[in-house]
């Protein structure tokens, strides 16, 4: 098409060129395996049809909106969201607004208004339990009756199963990112787990060590293990460097007790403040310890360098989307 990625957000219209493409419906946080099993099958179906794919998916996620006292850790904010799907090869996501007046919509109005007039859909391809409406009275069965009604093809997508035959979900990844299991993590992603930020000024404690850090804070609600971790660290431009990253909470020091991820980047000196900057995670190292003093800090510092250098230069795309991301 040659017209590049679209993100549309809020109620922004569509441009005319995107209307009659394949939509795939749903949340999708983390764009995990099963998730891209149902974003593929969009693709695919928009390829034999020769139009546009999009992806149809709400923000904030709807238990932010039901549940806003729960604390969740979302993996993919928008603008994750959005770069992976890009990645993966769609004309546009489509950011629907989640709010209480949303999901008091009927499930036929969401379908009149949202897939029907707003976006003009050819196909829809959701996973097999993806409900919409008003108390959540839209399912497939409904969905696939629509479709007949108002001109559109329907494709329900069966639950993705890893090797051990479980099923793949976002709170199966949170788990295990909770646990430091960084490398199990993106066995079930398809891709490493990647954050993005802005670089920001830190204590500059690294720097009189010789190990000046890029950091940035990330979501309150991030529950990464503490410690340290082999990354990679993706600049604005697009370069890469290997890199190894402390990821922690400090109240007493960091604003609203915000959990900074410090990133010391192999082979490279210069000012990277203010720039939006990608972190994607290859290992976990080690957790968090006290040192006697600075020279037994600096030493340790110098093992997990070491270590991380070691560890990255083995290492393999996991698939072609992880090599867009993280390679």
């Amino acid at each position: 098409m040659g017209q590049g990625f679209v993100r549309i957000s809020g109620e922004e219209a569509l441009p005319q060129r995107l209307r009659g493409g394949v939509v795939a419906i749903g949340n999708f946080d983390g764009i995990h395996r099963g998730h891209q099993a149902v974003l593929e099958r969009a693709l695919d179906e928009a390829r034999r049809r020769g139009v546009p794919a999009l992806v149809l998916t709400f923000d904030p996620h709807p238990r932010k909106v039901f549940r806003p006292e729960i604390p969740l850790f979302v993996l993919t904010p928008p603008h994750v969201k959005a770069r992976l799907i890009e990645a993966l090869g769609f004309a546009a996501v489509v950011e629907k607004p989640f709010t209480r007046e949303f999901s008091s919509l009927s499930a036929e109005d969401f379908v009149t208004s949202v897939l029907e007039e707003r976006l003009g859909i050819s196909h829809a391809v959701t996973g097999f339990d993806f409900h919409f409406g008003k108390n959540r009275q839209g399912g497939p069965a409904f969905l696939m009756a629509a479709g007949e009604r108002h001109g559109f093809g329907v494709t329900l997508v069966d639950a993705f199963r890893d090797e051990g035959t479980e099923i793949i979900s976002s709170s199966r990844i949170r788990t295990l990112l909770a646990a430091g299991e960084a490398a199990e993590a993106a066995g079930l992603l398809g891709y490493r787990y990647t954050v993005e930020a802005e670089v920001v000024g830190g204590a500059k404690l690294g720097r009189t060590l010789g190990f000046p850090t890029a950091n940035m804070r990330l979501s309150p609600e991030a529950e990464l293990k503490e410690g340290i971790y082999a990354v990679r660290f993706r600049r604005a431009d697009g370069t890469l460097h290997d890199g190894v990253a402390s990821f922690g909470r400090r109240p007493t020091v960091d604003d609203n007790g915000a959990p900074l991820l410090e990133t010391f980047v192999f082979d490279f000196s210069g000012d990277l403040y203010g720039e939006i900057a990608s972190v994607s995670f290859f290992g976990y190292l080690r957790g968090e310890f006290k040192f006697d003093n600075l020279d037994a800090l600096v030493a340790q510092m110098k093992r997990d360098e070491a270590e991380a250098r070691a560890l990255l230069s083995g290492v393999r795309p996991l698939s072609e989307l992880d090599a867009a991301i993280a390679f």
